[in-house]
């Protein structure tokens, strides 16, 4: 079977990883890597001896897939340049940064018969990848991903930048629609909103408390459910499940009887599995875990708590001394 023949557009921070873990792989040729700063694209495919290009579009005619790994606010232009082309995509999160760019690149990639896979990287997370097994119903949802500031990703807010993980998380645990959403953030080093926390309650009663910061001075990425008779926590740093279950009756000390799981998959990279299923995604014309519809949810989701914090800021903006 030939192999498939994929680039990689954008080569900042992310982008290189891309280009390092698709060269590795014996099913496909790195035919190029993209990116307007010359230097910058040249030394990446030096390190993945490959092709270097300023202008995307040279590299679309050459191969069959490639990783957008530009700011997000490129992405819809790059995707309906790649789509029309017979390109499939693998968009870096967040997909786009309205619901109306993402619809249009659906609706493309459906006429084009091609293929968009969102990178939602911690759906890849094997230690939230081993976490399913044990979800029944959960009830409370609580989840910290606490950052130190690093100057990338400014082009969009924290809510775009660092919560989109945890929205697209916890839409695809909770099985019931979204009914109310109430959220508090605000700008503290950029201007855009740098620290939120969101309240997100379903119709099945399930709430969600969603805290996100970029300005902490420690790095904790951490979920916690409750759900009847179990509790389950997921480090994503150390890529740690802890489970929790109930069990009846009591000990001889009196307390309740209960059993403790606990796993750890340090040794598993999670982009090189995200990006592997989308080499399998592509060449067997199978449809993502996490495809154009499920980034838009988690856009749509995230585009709302946006707009409520800015509704919030320009309400108090005065007395808030913004």
């Amino acid at each position: 079977m030939s192999r498939i023949r994929i680039g990689v557009v954008g080569t900042g921070y992310l982008g290189k990883f891309h280009a390092q873990k698709y060269a590795a792989m014996d099913e496909v040729e790195l035919v190029g890597v993209a990116d307007p700063d010359q230097a910058v694209a040249q030394e990446v495919a030096a390190a993945n001896k490959t092709r270097a290009f300023t202008d995307y579009h040279d590299l679309l005619p050459l191969v069959d897939a490639v990783s957008i790994v530009a700011p997000t606010s490129l992405h819809h232009r790059i995707g309906l340049d790649c789509l029309h082309g017979g390109v499939d995509i693998m968009m870096e999160k967040p997909m786009t940064t309205t619901v109306e760019e993402a619809d249009e690149l659906i609706v493309l990639a459906r006429a084009e018969k091609r293929i968009i896979q969102v990178g939602h990287l911690e759906q890849f997370n094997p230690a939230i990848m081993a976490m399913e097994e044990h979800l029944t119903t959960p009830i409370f949802i609580e989840s910290h991903r606490i950052h130190t500031f690093k100057n990338r990703a400014l082009d969009v807010d924290v809510v775009l930048d660092l919560m989109i993980h945890d929205i697209d998380i916890i839409l695809s645990i909770v099985k019931a629609p979204l009914q109310t959403v109430h959220t508090v953030g605000l700008p503290v080093v950029t201007e855009t909103t740098d620290i939120a926390n969101a309240r997100l309650i379903f119709e099945n009663g399930c709430t969600a408390n969603v805290t996100v910061s970029r300005i902490s001075l420690d790095n904790i990425r951490r979920l916690r459910i409750f759900q009847p008779k179990s509790f389950i926590s997921v480090d994503y740093g150390k890529k740690e499940l802890t489970v929790i279950s109930q069990e009846e009756g009591f000990d001889e000390a009196g307390q309740p009887r209960r059993t403790f799981h606990n796993s750890c998959y340090m040794e598993i990279d999670a982009l090189e599995m995200e990006l592997r299923d989308f080499v399998a995604n592509v060449g067997k014309r199978t449809r993502p875990k996490i495809a154009g519809e499920e980034g838009r949810r988690a856009l749509k989701v995230a585009t709302e708590i946006i707009g409520q914090i800015q509704g919030h800021l320009d309400k108090h903006r005065k007395q808030l001394g913004l």
